[in-house]
């Protein structure tokens, strides 16, 4: 049997599945994460009690200023992120909506994701200890480094860690602090070589760095244009590609000689 329907009831029946996608877009998981700013940390001083930088084999110097490592905190991987959550952190500027692929990269679960992120962390420290000796042409066979930051996963901190070396070590290298005693912030993947590498969320890093008292942030170069979308007044963004090159742009910056290279 047939039925024929009037117009206004055709035009209800269409809808109908429209108005299901529309409730399952709303209700459904998304495979999104949500970050906002995260912590910092001053790598030239103390993490919970304890000295983040510790140097035995040379002699080192007292620092001033502050060289903070940044950070971003997302939803979990098995938070259930919502069409709402999506739509808040696109118009609010302290949050981002970034695809959940992006942000946990490896690991079906917490403890794998944590595993690894640890992992990249130890990885990290002793790239930018061997980067940071290497810069300075000291031997790591003489000189032990050890590097503690707790709760801190990932490779981001490298270039921060690289720099807290050498102004420990060596300062500008003519006696003064390679901060000449301000707080700067910043991020960046460290190789053994110096060169540095871009790390996402840098939008995010610069809000959190002038939150905790920065007035200047070193990005990745390549990542000038994401920093600079969101930039809080009053921080400058100092582009760096090498330590050698960062730290050349600290001494310039320290001494108010030479260019320092901007976004």
């Amino acid at each position: 049997m047939l039925f024929r329907f009037s117009r206004p009831q055709a035009l209800a029946v269409r809808a109908l599945p429209v108005v299901a996608l529309l409730a399952t877009a709303v209700f459904a998981p998304l495979p999104f994460s949500v970050a906002q700013p995260g912590m910092t940390a001053n790598v030239l001083g103390e993490n919970k009690g304890d000295p983040i930088i510790t140097i035995s084999g040379a002699a080192t110097r007292e620092t001033t200023g502050q060289l903070r490592m940044t950070t971003i905190e997302a939803t979990g991987p098995d938070a259930d992120v919502r069409l709402s959550d999506v739509i808040d952190g696109w118009f609010d500027t302290d949050r981002a909506v970034m695809p959940r692929d992006s942000v946990y990269p490896t690991g079906d679960n917490v403890k794998e994701i944590e595993e690894h992120n640890a992992e990249e962390m130890r990885k990290s420290q002793n790239t930018a200890t061997e980067a940071a000796l290497d810069y300075l042409g000291k031997d790591s066979g003489d000189i032990k480094v050890t590097l503690k930051l707790a709760d801190v996963g990932g490779p981001s901190a490298g270039l921060l860690f690289s720099l807290g070396i050498v102004d420990k070590l060596n300062g500008d290298g003519s006696g003064g602090d390679l901060t000449g005693g301000r707080a700067i912030a910043g991020t960046g993947t460290i190789d053994a070589d110096g060169t540095v590498g871009p790390v996402g969320g840098v939008a995010l890093k610069t809000q959190a760095a002038k939150r905790d008292g920065a007035t200047v942030f070193l990005v990745p170069k390549a990542e000038c244009s994401d920093a600079k979308s969101e930039l809080p007044k009053g921080l400058r963004l100092i582009p760096v590609t090498t330590l050698k090159g960062t730290v050349d742009s600290l001494r310039a910056l320290e001494k108010g000689t030479g260019s320092v290279p901007s976004c």
